[in-house]
């Protein structure tokens, strides 16, 4: 009863505020999906854990995918398909190397970056018109993006390179995804996601295995099983929510990595993460507030992803 109660008094809130509250739960789901795979990498090849976490999650949507069989593999756009998995696989494989061997909260401050590739790409691939002030904003972002690697110094290290390069191929998929959604359903598209960096992975990811410990398996499987309550708790906020306000509220995801960070490895950024952190945050900010103005599709939203994690 009191647990009836609770989801009748949640459904009763505004929808920003329902949105905002499974926002914080995503978030959440996510920073501690980082912390474990950090965790994690301290003893088992990367590719063994994204192998693993692509099998768990396969699983979970393998009854969508079966019911729909073989149409659920019909595309209009293979190449895209294929195009969009590649730069997943990537974009996982060296999001996941960064996690591991770099500050939490340097990642997720590098990974708001996205936002600025997504408008760059947006150009080219969805032919949208950038105004002066946005394309102001993606260079203050970039600049901050440059306070966070500090290349040149000692602080440098490739591993924010790959973080980089992870958030630019984050940014193309959710553009490329934008894309295929004119055409494709969004379980063709979740299908392909699914089985497809599954399949790239499984044979680096063979190579490199080496058997889990008790303790080992019970990360890997947390990591699969977070990674989709996160994802599908995602979509469910900008299901009820507003695109611009749920956008804005995911920048929350930096305080929890932060905390955990500090929590579980004694780290706190240092002035030029807090910094560049900043100036990405509000940079991003800004874009997304142009995209509400100009009622424009938020691109990392499930909306202009096509309804998909």
């Amino acid at each position: 009863m009191p647990l009836k109660s609770t989801v009748e008094k949640f459904h009763q809130l505004p929808d920003n505020a329902k949105g905002g509250l499974v926002l914080m739960v995503a978030a959440i789901g996510f920073s501690l999906m980082t912390l474990l795979i950090k965790v994690a990498g301290q003893s088992l090849h990367v590719t063994q854990i994204l192998l693993t976490r692509q099998a768990i999650m396969a699983a979970i949507v393998s009854p969508t995918i079966i019911t729909n069989f073989p149409g659920v593999l019909r595309t209009s756009r293979p190449g895209l398909q294929a195009l969009r998995v590649a730069l997943a696989m990537i974009a996982m494989l060296l999001g996941f190397s960064a996690v591991i061997h770099m500050p939490l909260a340097d990642v997720t401050a590098i990974g708001f970056a996205k936002s600025f590739f997504i408008t760059i790409f947006a150009i080219f691939v969805l032919k949208e018109e950038i105004g002066v002030r946005r394309w102001a904003a993606v260079i203050v972002g970039f600049i901050g993006v440059l306070i966070i690697l500090r290349p040149g110094t000692e602080a440098f290290t490739y591993y924010g390179i790959y973080a980089l390069i992870a958030a630019a191929c984050v940014g193309t998929v959710l553009v490329l995804i934008r894309l295929m959604a004119r055409t494709d359903k969004p379980a063709t598209i979740l299908a392909y996601q699914a089985l497809g960096v599954g399949f790239l992975m499984a044979f680096p990811g063979i190579w490199f295995w080496q058997a889990p410990t008790y303790e080992e398996w019970l990360l890997l499987a947390a990591i699969g099983l977070v990674s989709y309550g996160s994802q599908l708790a995602n979509i469910y906020s900008y299901k009820w929510g507003e695109a611009s306000v749920m956008a804005s509220l995911d920048y929350v995801r930096l305080v929890y990595a932060i905390l955990l960070g500090f929590l579980f490895f004694g780290n706190l950024p240092d002035m030029w993460t807090w910094i560049g952190a900043t100036i990405i945050i509000l940079a991003s900010l800004y874009t997304i507030r142009r995209e509400a103005q100009r009622k424009q599709v938020l691109v990392r939203t499930p909306e202009g992803r096509g309804n998909t994690p």
